[in-house]
């Protein structure tokens, strides 16, 4: 399965403004091609001074705008019925930002916000300044005055005394999420995610080979769509909510405590969850010496989700489908069912099969083009 960027076909004006971070533009107008967009870039004329116009022009496949002319680019691109899906402005120093957000309009990218703000089009802002610079009030007054006008601020990395323009995989994520028909803006997206570790004793613990790959690709095309996102897991994905779990029964736990305090719209269940519990020895098994340690068999957090929430659930399961499982977890409410072998397990790339009431479907290609498909099938569902 080959799957579409996730900017397929959109087509993006990537302002740049005069600070250092303007040398990782080429790189960010690459990825963003990459992800399927369309781009142009507009540069004020300090940002020429630290890249060369046609490093961008050469990056994006258009001729880069350094000054307006009598073809009212700002206008044709981002006025009213302007041909921009998003004016995405990286980096966005702490003078062109105040600019915006002030209704200042001396330059080039500036126009281009103003002519953006006024015809409703998204504008996403990646700021990068020295840090003194970024705690200045007036700055943070500017950052709350975009933000009320639904302008996306994306927050900088705090390193080194700097307040660093976000990694390039962030600023894509975060003009997906602002594109206009986000279908999952509002909705309440729960996952469960990686692997559970139980302890054996003091050192050792029973777990999988899980990677949680599968997670946070369905978490980042959540996000990418417009939900807000809780994991519950052991790891950490960006922009997210995540809550920490290492065994089941914390898995568990912190699931009920999410859904006490809102019951999600969507729960995905992509955690390898541990079915057995060993006994616990305190201390140090010795080495040596032949054991037998018991396994206790642990309750089926999905199967109390089924009974206790109203929620859509997409369940998991791994292997054959030996026995109708998938059948099964239909039966007891879930919308569908993703099934996939124990090779996928650390892999970047799966075969899976989504099983629903329609039917079975073959899916074969990386774990992000499966979180795609997935959430394409779930979206498809009548009041999910």
């Amino acid at each position: 399965m080959m799957g579409a960027g996730s900017l397929s076909g959109k087509r993006i004006i990537l302002g740049v403004t005069g600070s250092i971070a303007a040398v990782e533009t080429v790189r960010l107008a690459h990825a963003l091609r990459r992800e399927g967009a369309l781009v142009t870039a507009v540069m004020t004329s300090a940002a020429t001074r630290i890249i060369h116009p046609d490093a961008l022009t050469y990056a994006t496949g258009n001729d880069a705008i350094i000054a307006l002319s009598g073809h009212v680019e700002h206008v044709g691109f981002c006025g009213d019925g302007g041909c921009a899906d998003l004016l995405l402005i990286a980096p966005c120093t702490a003078n062109t930002l105040c600019k915006i957000a002030g209704g200042i309009d001396d330059t080039p990218v500036t126009t281009f916000a103003s002519t953006a703000l006024g015809s409703g089009m998204p504008v996403v802002v990646a700021p990068a300044m020295h840090e003194s610079m970024y705690r200045h009030p007036g700055v943070h007054e500017c950052i709350r005055r975009l933000s009320s006008w639904n302008v996306t601020v994306i927050p900088p990395r705090i390193e080194e005394g700097k307040a660093k323009i976000a990694d390039i995989d962030e600023i894509i994520l975060w003009c997906c999420r602002a594109l206009p028909e986000s279908p999952l803006r509002g909705k309440h997206v729960l996952i469960t995610s990686g692997p559970c570790r139980e302890p054996v004793d003091d050192i050792r613990v029973l777990t999988t080979r899980s990677s949680g790959r599968m997670g946070r690709e369905l978490a980042l095309q959540a996000f990418r769509l417009g939900a807000d996102v809780t994991v519950v897991h052991a790891g950490k994905i960006p922009n997210v909510r995540n809550i920490p779990a290492e065994t089941a029964r914390e898995m568990h736990d912190a699931v009920h405590r999410v859904c006490a305090d809102r019951v999600p719209d969507i729960y995905l269940s992509a955690a390898a969850i541990s079915d057995y519990a060993p006994d616990y020895y305190k201390g140090k098994i010795r080495s040596g010496q032949i054991l037998s340690i018991p396994l206790h068999p642990l309750p089926k957090l999905i199967d109390e989700v089924f009974e206790r929430y109203d929620t859509t659930v997409v369940a998991f399961k791994l292997g054959e489908d030996e026995g109708g499982g998938a059948d099964q977890l239909i039966a007891k409410g879930a919308r569908l069912v993703v099934m996939n072998g124990p090779e996928s397990m650390g892999s970047d790339t799966t075969d899976a099969i989504i099983s629903s009431t329609t039917g079975r479907e073959e899916v074969r290609g990386t774990k992000r083009e499966l979180a795609a498909r997935i959430w394409e099938r779930i979206l498809m569902l009548p009041h999910s």
